[in-house]
């Protein structure tokens, strides 16, 4: 089984008293979500992440895995990023992602992949979500064209504490955001159909070589 959580959603922007509200991130408090980013044109992050999301589920699905996802449309209001980690949780998934995209400097490009510190419930998974990230880093450098990070993490590596879908991760899990579309050379491969199925087919790999190695 494979998690998959298309970050944000298409409407959020019309309940801001629901995704304002305050959730456990299993260390503190955070927003229950947030609208994203949006490129200059207009093109949401919701959106970005919703098609890269349906992309490698039928990539997954194709390879005969089971899959399950946080959201199935891009037009409702959340869920939480509590309840999306509980979603993946419940459902036993044995790799799980988060898909996003960055509002950054404008001056800054690149993807950087998020990888769990260990607090409590994902104490197991650390180990085996860095083995994640590295080959996610590796299949996005080999079957993308963008480039790591110029601006967040560390050779396209951060590891953070404060995101819920990390810290109440059961399984092994990362959350990569796959450029900055506050950058207008990344905005313009982000919002391209050829470069949403790259980013699909690259985490596909790197879910197929942590599953199987």
């Amino acid at each position: 089984m494979v998690g998959i959580d298309p970050g944000h959603n298409g409407d959020n922007y019309t309940d801001p008293s629901f995704i304002n509200q305050t959730v456990f991130n299993g260390r503190s408090s955070e927003s229950c979500d947030t609208t994203g980013t949006a490129t200059d044109s207009g093109y949401t992050e919701a959106m970005f992440n919703f098609q890269v999301a349906t992309y490698l589920a039928a990539d997954l699905r194709a390879e005969g895995a089971h899959v399950i996802l946080t959201r199935t449309s891009n037009t409702g209001v959340g869920p939480c990023v509590n309840q999306r980690a509980a979603i993946i949780n419940n459902a036993h998934a044995d790799i799980a992602i988060d898909i996003h995209a960055d509002g950054g400097p404008a001056t800054g490009r690149g993807f950087t992949i998020f990888e769990p510190v260990a607090f409590g419930p994902n104490d197991t998974v650390i180990g085996s979500s860095e083995a994640f990230g590295n080959a996610l880093k590796s299949s996005f450098l080999a079957d993308t064209p963008m480039p790591i990070s110029t601006y967040d993490g560390t050779n396209g590596l951060s590891f953070r504490d404060d995101l819920a879908g990390l810290n109440l991760a059961t399984e092994p899990k990362v959350l990569i955001e796959c450029g900055n579309m506050r950058n207008a050379t990344d905005a313009a491969l982000l919002v391209t159909p050829t470069f949403q199925e790259d980013a699909a087919t690259a985490m596909a790999q790197a879910i197929t070589t942590s599953l199987t190695t």
